[in-house]
């Protein structure tokens, strides 16, 4: 909440993550930002397809995969039942009575009825493209914008289908790409860290620019204290895409549960999330970083544990450097 409102009182939109969001905490979230900004809010959700469990032979070999780790806190795995995410129609009844100002869903296209009614709301619509024929379907689906996400981006892309061909762009190859095909303004999104980002992909005919990790280390975040640390601490290491922590792949700091989980069996996304949750928590809560997501963009190392508002003055400052 103080994030996303500093942000949208200094003229930019602030944006909520809700993938796993409860509608009463969706609620919540959004009446107490209401308090601190009249600014311009953003309400993020996933398009979670429908999964089924493999048969009981290989969630046991999954279980394996983690129970072998050389994590000594005793966590137990238990693997998760249907319903395995949570109803995004229940998740945006908060979103109908609240109306922020913006909507966007990432890993997919919602059904069209929710696009139609959020729009007759006043409400703007984005959804995220990693590659043309998906901006193409964002573009016929009636979205107001796209986010163009490149593989320079942290955490887990908006790819439609991993099962058909992930192109795998940077960011400045699709934007050239989209510009080309489609007419929708476009927010340019992943590994974007200082105002020289931001003025280089407006260059390449971006409307907007969405940055995630460079606000990760500021105080108004809420970020953990084990994720700050190797966010400032880890400038020896890489980002790696793993899907061994949520079962989908995402980029974050490679650490010790993506080398020794690299190539090992893994539940559907997000069943592998639910999976790994507790072992995740109980290494957050020992300070055990080396088996915790460290979701990050691949240019971390610019990130600049500041203020909100001192990074968003950065920010501008360097925008309009000449």
């Amino acid at each position: 909440m103080k994030l996303a409102s500093a942000v949208a009182n200094f003229g930019g939109v602030g944006s909520f993550g809700f993938a796993y969001t409860t509608p009463e905490n969706i609620e919540k979230s959004l009446l107490s930002t209401k308090k601190l900004t009249s600014g311009h809010i953003n309400a993020n959700f996933f398009v979670f397809k429908d999964i089924k469990l493999p048969n009981k032979n290989i969630q046991n070999t999954c279980i394996e995969a983690l129970t072998s780790l050389p994590f000594n806190e005793g966590v137990e795995f238990t693997v998760p039942s249907f319903p395995f995410f949570p109803s995004l129609n229940d998740q945006l009844g908060p979103i109908w009575e609240s109306r922020p100002s913006i909507l966007t869903f990432h890993l997919g296209v919602p059904d069209l009825c929710i696009i139609e009614k959020a729009k007759s709301l006043g409400i703007k619509v984005g959804i995220t493209a990693t590659s043309e024929a998906e901006a193409i379907i964002v573009a016929n689906a009636g979205a107001d914008f796209i986010v163009a996400q490149g593989i320079e981006a942290g955490g887990h892309r908006g790819v439609f289908n991993l099962e058909s061909e992930d192109h795998q762009l940077t960011l400045e190859n699709l934007l050239l790409k989209l510009r080309r095909t489609v007419s929708l303004p476009l927010v340019a999104a992943g590994g974007l860290m200082d105002g020289a980002d931001i003025r280089r992909v407006m260059s390449l005919g971006a409307s907007a620019a969405q940055l995630g990790t460079a606000f990760l280390c500021c105080p108004e975040a809420g970020t953990s204290a084990v994720h700050k640390h190797y966010l400032l601490n880890s400038h020896d290491r890489k980002t790696e895409i793993t899907q061994a922590f949520s079962g989908r792949p995402a980029r974050g700091i490679d650490n010790t549960f993506i080398h020794l989980m690299k190539n090992k069996p893994t539940l559907p996304f997000p069943a592998q999330n639910s999976l790994t949750a507790h072992l995740r928590k109980t290494a957050q809560d020992t300070s055990s970083g080396e088996f915790v997501s460290h979701w990050a963009g691949q240019n971390f190392k610019k990130i600049r544990p500041l203020p909100c508002l001192q990074v968003l003055q950065l920010l501008k400052t360097e925008l309009e450097r000449p």
